[in-house]
């Protein structure tokens, strides 16, 4: 992190700690892969430790702040500053052994990212997010793609924390034959994050959860992205359907969206 020089480099270096903590017990657990049904509740005690370390160290230096976290749900509060906390996005494939899962903490004020951090600790990829200040890929300025057609475009979708799975069906039914190739990696942060650094040009979720991609969203818009709900209306920290894109195939992609949920 010797590359940042940002009062928010504490919670990047903060990131890739939870990131070192949880490669202890990656991949050494292989009957967590077997129980299919039950990996949410096996893996809980990988995302309680993690989770647990974030949160103490972010109250103990940011008093001040509010905290949003997916496992301990704090206090999120009225606070002008608050931190968003996904201590493993992705736990599916961590607990099968799958390398892209990431750690995420976002700074939100007043309800609007302005920092994010998003560790993917098997890669070490660390990507970092500040308003006005761009976004970097282990300290490298990234932007996103410079496609313009959709044609051409490799679009990430998941269902996010959409409860219907034929929604999700009908929207990358309608999508995909329009598109170079449809994509999932399972982690929301990571996925955002692609489209930050180019690796893809687009990112279509449902009903993603704030933790999910806080992160992301201030990574995607430093480095030159768009971030809407399906209608185009700017990311708010809420449950919503979300698009991260390049911008060029933005307003296209969300008219097809559109069409499908008619």
């Amino acid at each position: 992190m010797k590359f940042m020089k940002s009062k928010y480099s504490f919670a990047a270096e903060l990131a890739e700690k939870a990131g070192a903590l949880l490669l202890r017990d990656f991949g050494k657990h292989a009957r967590l892969a077997a129980m299919r049904g039950g990996v949410k509740e096996i893996t809980t005690k990988f995302d309680k430790v993690a989770d647990k370390m974030i949160v103490g160290a972010l109250r103990k230096k940011f008093p001040e702040h509010g905290i949003l976290s997916e496992e301990s749900e704090a206090v999120f509060a009225e606070k002008d500053f608050v931190w968003v906390v996904d201590p493993i996005d992705g736990s599916s494939n961590y607990a099968g052994g799958n390398p892209f899962f990431a750690v995420s903490i976002a700074l939100l004020h007043n309800k609007q990212p302005v920092f994010g951090a998003v560790y993917a600790p098997v890669m070490k990829y660390l990507f970092v997010g500040e308003e006005g200040k761009g976004a970097f890929l282990n300290g490298k300025r990234i932007h996103v793609s410079d496609v313009g057609e959709l044609g051409s475009a490799y679009l990430l979708t998941c269902p996010g924390g959409s409860k219907s799975n034929s929604r999700v069906s009908r929207i990358n039914a309608a999508v995909h034959p329009l598109v170079k190739d449809l994509r999932m990696l399972g982690s929301a942060a990571l996925e955002g994050a692609w489209v930050a650094c180019g690796k893809a040009d687009a990112y279509a979720t449902t009903q993603i959860y704030p933790w999910d991609i806080a992160a992301a969203v201030i990574l995607a818009r430093e480095a030159g992205g768009r971030v809407t709900d399906f209608r185009g209306n700017s990311w708010k920290a809420v449950q919503s359907d979300v698009i991260f894109s390049n911008g060029k195939v933005h307003e296209e992609l969300c008219g097809i969206i559109a069409e499908a949920e008619r």
